[in-house]
């Protein structure tokens, strides 16, 4: 019996962090702000782990269109939502100068659960990821796929990076983010699973040990969904720009249908050792854009305007078919003005060589980021 057809539908889901729009500073958000946001967007938005953060997730999309319709009425709903008590989302993976041990957790049993289960390496969790989903509905082909797209996944991290620094300090690194997620267990690389009954027989034995309750606390930087039908790339920083979102949501969209095609002509993407796709991942969360990958097939390093440009070409049929090679061919923008990492330093830097105090040379930061959220929708 042959596999039913894939229908690539998309989903993505984005996390934020509110601020107060005078100080700059993280703010819990009022449980009257995530009443409004609920009476206005229903199930599309939640409480995160945070107190400070609000998670929203468009519904299933039937192409990049509706996905651009959808989480533009997210991002302007929370905003207007947010602007009648004095704050402001910021779509970044890590706010510029705020301290983890200020922060509270959300009062929901599942995050009591996680805060006693995980301790003082959950606390620390003041981050913000993109988890893009696209649909595929036969269960070995998404093991199959996500063996194969593990290897672009350095390629999406490097072009979504937006949290250079951390607890007032540059830290070098163009996601610091995936520093203090790579410290959860179940989280990075997903293994080397064959087909899904490999998968499950893994994941079942510590569910049913009792380790964990489900699949929902499995965070690998792709997985098959624990409550959809869907693959979920989980590996991206939050971009401030909608049109870089849905340009990562494109690249995952046609990479995964352009292996699905392979196969269909019983071809498949080579599986590349995961020691060298880590290092590819290193290479991304410490550079961004800045620096090279490695092509592990000619063994050498690659400037990411190359890499870019061979994967628009690699994709561009695959993009044309489902409707997205615009937001496909954004990937050159991003690298035209440089991730979020980049404006933040140089917004950094220009505040500094105009003469302003450290604090608010980082504050002229977070106000960049919620013009950036503002205006890009």
């Amino acid at each position: 019996m042959s596999e039913p057809l894939p229908d690539y539908t998309l989903g993505i889901e984005e996390e934020y962090l509110l601020v107060d729009t005078e100080t700059c500073a993280l703010a819990d958000v009022p449980d009257a702000l995530m009443r409004d946001c609920a009476q206005a967007l229903g199930d599309k938005v939640s409480p995160e782990f945070l107190a400070c953060q609000i998670e929203v997730g468009t519904g299933v999309c039937a192409n990049i269109a509706e996905a651009r319709a959808d989480l533009g009425h997210l991002r302007r709903t929370i905003a207007d939502c947010a602007a009648q008590y004095g704050l402001a989302p910021l779509a970044v993976s890590c706010h510029p100068f705020e301290d983890w041990h200020s922060r509270k957790h959300t009062e929901k049993q599942r995050y009591n659960d996680l805060a006693r289960d995980l301790a003082g390496v959950v606390r620390r969790m003041l981050i913000s990821g993109t988890h893009v989903h696209v649909g595929l509905p036969d269960d070995d082909l998404r093991i199959d796929i996500m063996r194969q797209i593990t290897y672009f996944l350095p390629h999406l991290l490097a072009l979504s990076t937006s949290s250079p620094f951390w607890g007032g300090q540059d830290t070098g690194l163009s996601s610091y983010r995936l520093t203090v997620f790579d410290n959860l267990p179940r989280t990075g690389l997903p293994p080397d699973f064959v087909s899904y009954g490999e998968y499950r027989r893994s994941v079942d034995t510590i569910i049913e040990a009792g380790l964990i309750e489900d699949t929902t606390k499995i965070w690998w930087d792709i997985r098959p969904s624990a409550r959809f039908p869907t693959l979920e790339a989980r590996i991206c920083d939050v971009m401030p720009l909608m049109e870089h979102t849905l340009t990562i949501a494109a690249l995952v969209q046609s990479i995964t249908r352009m292996l699905v095609e392979l196969r269909r002509r019983n071809q498949r993407w080579r599986i590349y050792d995961r020691f060298l796709i880590a290092e590819n991942r290193w290479r991304a969360q410490r550079y961004g854009t800045r620096a090279g990958l490695l092509d592990i097939g000619k063994g050498e390093l690659v400037d990411m305007a190359q890499l870019v440009n061979e994967l628009i070409e690699l994709l561009e049929a695959d993009a044309m078919v489902l409707g997205c090679l615009n937001e496909l061919r954004g990937a050159q923008d991003i690298l035209a003005m440089g991730t979020s990492a980049d404006r933040q330093r140089a917004v950094h830097a220009r505040a500094l060589d105009d003469g302003a105090e450290p604090r608010e040379a980082l504050c002229a930061v977070v106000r960049a980021l919620i013009g950036e959220f503002r205006d890009g929708v």
